[in-house]
């Protein structure tokens, strides 16, 4: 039994001086400091008397032990009273009580020291009375003890108990088997070896709570840093090791009560039992769960900052997966709340487009696009938008209407806003995590902080692409200006045949110089369409127009190819535009249309008329283009798949052109399928063209 109780009284002793020595290490004078280390001193003395208590059994180390024991009570108590003062300051009404209860278990303290201290003082005390005073006074103590630790729990406002939650529990399991120690000793008048035995483990178990509640309370100054990372193995392993020795008692239970199929029922529940275990060691719902587990119960804030901070940027600078910048800013920012899934929009112009998404395809999910009212919130407040507790609480959110759709999915979870410079970039939406999360003023500050950094990067990124294409257009307008010499030169010498073709057409040698430097000519032409497909001078000029001269203008135009395109639901309609350029568009995108199909195949325009808008749909059955080309390099100047035929501005310019018409050119397409490039114009009812004019 002595060996068994050295081993929990060494385990104590040396936890409680490994919380000495980070306290000494830290402390700054601080009063509850000072009180903290006292205490923490005192046990650590109390425990090495028990070691020698039960290791040599001299006259002179019983009385040491005793005035321990009873002093070690000195400091939990200054300790209490420490914390509570601030409570009795702020309820000095209803804890009266509190200035009378305190220095009395004070005073008995002393008296319980002074009576370990003067054997001869105890004996006098106790003289014709038949009670032990010393087991009589420790047990009242540690009944006052136990009951002020209740009292701090209970009075402590409830957004305050999580910093002396572990406190409480650790000082309460002392004073708890304490007062079963000495209520056992008056009541059979001897101390029962087994408890005293158990006391050492019993108080080396409220070491790792104080410890908790030290690095919670930045009263009393101590920096404890663990790894969240080494937190969360140590957990992992430990919860595997419980596994697998439930395991084996159920294997052991198993053989034993059955003689006839016991190994092989022991066999068929291990290899069971295995793979469950499997399941949830690879369970990333688990491991999510585990991970709230011990931020909120074991560090006082949920966030390893540093760790965060770092990670973050390893997934914006690419370090950590594949996937472009959009769909990594989508990732950084769902790792920390664990989120499985996210989609990111972007602000061009005033517009909010889809940009990509993270494990959550838009034609799954289908969410229309943050509308203007949530844009204007989001740019107003920055705030971080929880949509569940919107949906219990909208009064929170003041004047915001998120759209019906966001609000019935059950994927949306977080609206974050991508602000820089205090002004609106983006919107990430996250899905709800694998296991479930509060959502508090840390993890909301954290969110927008990351968020911050996302909104950097994608700015850098921007910046970069349009200082590339800055370059491209550059490079274009350098070769513009090579293309208008070479016509000067063509011009110049086509009007010097017309100059002197009057005088000389008789004459064969000037006929044969005209035909030379007609053919020179042509080679030269020839030679700049081939470097500049197209280069002509745009009008700026708008006017009221019809829409089906234009449209049969176009296909006109577009007749020497295959197949001829069709025309349905042909309306007289009018819009506002420039006749030239809107031809030019119409016939760009007949062009690609009949590139996209084979010679059998249909191209069909339709006009119609949407609310007030006039829509021109210009469909095809070709082999039709995949999202991520639509949306990386459909629209992108420059980019094109028809090698040296083209230069990639083609539809760039079209839609440019159409936008500069107070409209919209969009695109509908999958692989296979064929697509479907739709112009939006504002349809006009004055058909005077002269009121029309800009």
């Amino acid at each position: 039994m002595n060996s068994f109780a050295l081993v929990g009284y060494a385990l104590a002793t040396v936890g409680f001086a490994t919380l000495l020595v980070l306290l000494l290490s830290r402390w700054r004078g601080r009063l509850a400091s000072r009180w903290l280390v006292t205490a923490m001193a005192l046990q650590v003395a109390w425990g090495i008397g028990a070691v020698l208590f039960h290791t040599v059994r001299e006259p002179w180390i019983v009385w040491l032990y005793s005035w321990l024991e009873a002093l070690r009570y000195f400091g939990w108590l200054m300790l209490m009273r420490d914390l509570w003062q601030p409570l009795a300051n702020l309820h000095s009404d209803a804890l009266r009580w509190y200035s009378r209860l305190m220095p009395i278990a004070l005073g008995a303290t002393a008296l319980m020291v002074l009576v370990a201290f003067w054997p001869p003082f105890a004996e006098w005390l106790g003289a014709n009375r038949g009670v032990p005073i010393f087991q009589g006074g420790m047990m009242a103590l540690a009944l006052t003890g136990g009951l002020l630790t209740e009292m701090l729990y209970r009075r402590t406002r409830p957004e305050q108990r999580w910093a002396i939650k572990f406190l409480c529990l650790g000082l309460a399991s002392v004073f708890i088997f304490d007062f079963y120690l000495y209520a056992d000793a008056l009541l059979f008048h001897v101390i029962d070896p087994s408890i005293l035995a158990a006391r050492g483990y019993v108080t080396a178990a409220s070491v790792p709570l104080l410890a908790v509640a030290i690095s919670r309370n930045p009263r009393w100054s101590i920096d404890l840093f663990i790894s969240r990372r080494l937190v969360l193995r140590s957990v992992s392993l430990l919860a595997a090791g419980c596994y697998l020795l439930l395991m084996a008692a159920v294997g052991f239970y198993i053989r034993a009560t059955n003689a006839e199929f016991g190994d092989a029922l022991r066999l068929v529940f291990v290899a069971f039992a295995v793979l469950v275990g499997l399941v949830i060691a690879f369970s990333g719902q688990v491991r999510a769960r585990i991970k709230v587990l011990i931020n909120k119960h074991f560090f006082s804030y949920q966030y390893d900052y540093r760790e965060e901070w770092l990670k973050l940027n390893r997934t914006l600078a690419g370090e950590e997966g594949e996937g472009q910048l959009h769909e990594r800013a989508i990732r950084a920012l769902a790792e920390i709340v664990d989120s499985p899934a996210g989609m990111i929009w972007t602000l061009h112009d005033g517009r909010c487009e889809f940009t990509e998404h993270w494990s959550m395809p838009p034609e799954r999910v289908k969410l229309p696009a943050p509308d203007r009212n949530l844009i204007e919130y989001l740019s107003e407040t920055g705030w971080v938008i929880e949509i569940p507790e919107y949906k219990a609480t909208p009064e929170h959110y003041g004047d915001l209407q998120l759209n019906e759709a966001w609000l019935k999915r059950e994927e949306p979870w977080l609206i974050v806003p991508l602000m820089r410079e205090q002004v609106l970039t983006g919107v990430v939406l996250l899905a709800k995590p694998r296991a479930p999360r509060t959502v508090n003023w840390e993890v909301r500050d954290l969110l927008k902080t990351a968020a911050a950094q996302v909104a950097s990067y994608i700015a850098v990124y921007q910046t970069t692409l349009a200082l590339v294409d800055a370059r491209q257009f550059e490079a274009f307008n350098r070769l513009s200006a090579f293309v208008v010499h070479d016509l000067k030169n063509v011009a110049a010498q086509l009007q010097l045949i017309v100059a002197n073709a009057e005088k000389h057409r008789h004459k064969p040698a000037f006929v044969d110089d005209a035909f030379g430097t007609v053919a020179n000519a042509v080679g030269k032409l020839e030679r700049m369409l081939t470097g500049l497909r197209k280069g002509s001078v745009e009008a700026s000029s708008t006017t009221i127009v019809e829409v089906m001269p234009i449209i049969e203008d176009a296909i006109k135009q577009t007749t020497q190819r295959q197949p001829v395109p069709t025309v349905i639901n042909g309306q007289n309609l009018y819009v506002r535009s420039d006749k030239e350029r809107l031809t030019s568009v119409l016939v760009h995108l007949i062009h690609n249309a009949q590139e996209a199909c084979d010679a059998d195949g249909q191209i069909v325009l339709d006009v119609s008329s949407e609310a007030n808008d006039v829509l021109i749909k210009i469909s095809d059955n070709g082999h039709g283009m995949d999202a991520t080309f639509i949306r990386e390099r459909l629209f992108r100047p420059f980019d094109t798949t028809k090698g040296n035929a083209g230069m990639g501005i083609g539809a760039f310019q079209a839609r440019e052109t159409i936008r500069s018409f107070g409209g919209d050119l969009t695109v509908t397409s999958a692989p296979k399928q064929g697509t479907e490039f739709s112009i939006r114009l504002a349809r006009v009812n004055n058909m005077d063209e002269n009121d029309g004019k800009q």
